[in-house]
């Protein structure tokens, strides 16, 4: 999966950038606090995607969603 489209799921389930640097970008869900990182990779795996959904509290990408 490319990073852009996992960025706009965690935009939409209310997720902000907390702070980038040079490998990772570190995402915060806003509503409950909880923090998870993001690598700067272009493509990222689609376990990696659901293990960085997971920590924020927020639901997994579906693959519906991928195909987008």
């Amino acid at each position: 999966m490319k990073q852009n489209k996992l960025l706009k799921h965690l935009r939409e389930h209310g997720c902000v950038l907390l702070r980038e640097g040079a490998n990772h970008a570190i995402y915060q869900n806003a509503t409950n606090g909880k923090q998870s990182a993001v690598g700067c990779h272009k493509a990222l795996s689609d376990l990696l995607c659901q293990k960085v959904c997971q920590p924020l509290g927020m639901p997994p990408i579906t693959s519906s969603y991928l195909f987008l």
